[in-house]
């Protein structure tokens, strides 16, 4: 059942095109973030912590690129969904063209960025010996292929915002799937380090962009990409990039918060600290690739409701989302506070040490996991609606509140305020954003208040047409 051909008016099929895109949504974000943990599953039993130190130091340098993939497929994704809610394919094709001429020029610019400022970046965090050496080789292979890295995270969310989101959950499955294939045999077989790594991550995302690019190519697309020049412009760049912003700036959060916590676990602690941080990373990854699956899932039938002006089933579809989001975070807190040990053995089942230290920061630093699931659907909701400037404010405010916390509370508690920095920051912003989500509440209600004025004066007018018909 295509949202382009129903109208939905009731809960049962709001719930039904929310789970629609959910699920592969889910599994998308799910799949994508393999790359990142199954990473760390190898380099945690085959390298140690020092390469677990080192690739949460690199993690910060790559982010930068998956960050302008990010931000190019939810901003090019959420014009392409508003375009066929309003049933305009012109538009569409539009929105594709200037899509990848954004990829190919960002992803250059990325890939001299890294080559000028990776060591720099690494040096800032405080890397030293083993973790900077096997940090250097891990980033310096992005590098050379950055492109492939952008354009495997922005194609699978242009392919489901075509409406076709299980062959996007397709085109990850076997990204990911290649993906642990190689890193046994560069890691585990033959001991490559970091740099085996890297490769069989970027081998695996060549495969997804060269998957991706035959779907619009081929007659299976919705949305046919056809190589225009003319259709290309700057504006839609623009309104492309205004869009999708807050994504991309919710991963430049990720990567200044990923490099502060490296330097002050490195000043306030050790290379162990680092190497637990990247555990609880993992750990808390998980819960934000579910959340952000939600969320994700949630923007294609926001777009086309919102397009369409069906205000009712925008309330539904969110209040749905938030629902499953608290439900998913509350799950989450439960299980890890229960069952610790069978959680870290994933990454680590010999450092008694490493063991002991990720405990600790599992239980401090992941008390706030729903205000960080809500965040997730305010910064994709407002998105959505196209209210980009909106849903970049909640991730600048994301991430310039998490500064003072951790600046303050480590010289106060030490390694323990490290860990207690960004939930404590995160009630802070969820305080401050309140008259912002009032606002847009009301907002809505003002707009369902005019459609519903608006119907009444098209039924009026009907009535009144029959009525002069049949005199």
């Amino acid at each position: 059942m295509s949202l382009h051909n129903k109208k939905p008016t009731d809960q049962l099929t709001v719930s039904q095109h929310f789970w629609k895109y959910a699920i592969p949504s889910i599994a998308a974000m799910l799949v994508s973030g393999l790359y990142q943990i199954i990473d760390g599953i190898f380099v945690g039993h085959y390298i140690g912590f020092e390469g677990l130190a080192g690739i949460n130091m690199a993690w910060p340098v790559i982010c930068c690129i998956a960050g302008v993939g990010m931000m190019i497929g939810m901003g090019a994704g959420s014009l392409l969904s508003i375009s066929r809610g309003e049933d305009k394919p012109k538009d569409g094709l539009r929105v594709l063209n200037n899509a990848m001429a954004l990829i190919i020029i960002l992803s250059v610019l990325a890939a001299v960025f890294i080559n000028f400022w990776g060591e720099t970046l690494l040096l800032l965090q405080s890397a030293n010996g083993d973790n900077f050496a096997m940090a250097m080789n891990y980033i310096e292979v992005f590098a050379y292929g950055a492109f492939f890295t952008a354009t495997a995270t922005a194609l699978p969310l242009l392919v489901r915002n075509d409406e076709n989101p299980g062959l996007a959950t397709k085109l990850l499955i076997i990204g990911a799937s290649l993906n642990i294939l190689l890193d046994y045999l560069l890691i585990a077989v033959y001991p490559l380090g970091l740099k085996g790594a890297a490769i069989a991550t970027l081998l695996s995302q060549a495969t997804v962009v060269v998957l991706g690019f035959s779907y619009f190519f081929s007659s299976k697309a919705n949305t046919r990409a056809k190589l225009e020049f003319n259709l290309i412009s700057l504006s839609q760049m623009k309104h492309i990039i205004v869009l999708g912003s807050s994504s991309l700036f919710m991963f430049l959060y990720f990567s200044f918060i990923i490099a502060l916590h490296n330097y002050l676990f490195m000043k306030f602690g050790s290379a162990v600290h680092v190497a637990a941080f990247a555990i609880v990373g993992y750990v808390a990854t998980t819960f934000f690739l579910l959340a952000e699956g939600i969320a994700g899932g949630m923007q294609p039938p926001v777009s086309y409701y919102y397009g369409a002006k069906q205000v009712a089933n925008i309330k539904a579809t969110v209040k749905l989302a938030v629902k499953v989001i608290v439900i998913l975070a509350l799950s989450t807190l439960a299980f890890i506070n229960i069952f610790p040990e069978f959680v870290i053995g994933f990454f680590s089942s010999q450092d008694k040490v490493l063991m002991a230290e990720t405990l600790i920061g599992m239980r401090l630093h992941l008390f706030a996991l729903v205000l960080d699931g809500l965040i997730f659907i305010a910064t994709m909701y407002f998105m959505a609606v196209n209210r980009g400037g909106r849903s970049l404010t909640i991730s600048l405010g994301n991430m310039l509140i998490q500064i003072p916390f951790l600046l303050t509370l480590p010289s106060i508690l030490g390694v323990n305020g490290i860990w207690l920095s960004v939930p404590l920051s995160n009630v802070a912003l969820c305080i401050l954003l309140s008259p912002l989500i009032f606002n847009e509440i009301k907002r809505i209600k003002n707009l369902d208040s005019n459609n519903a004025f608006e119907n009444h004066n098209n039924k009026l007018a009907t009535e009144d047409n029959i009525s002069l018909r049949e005199s």
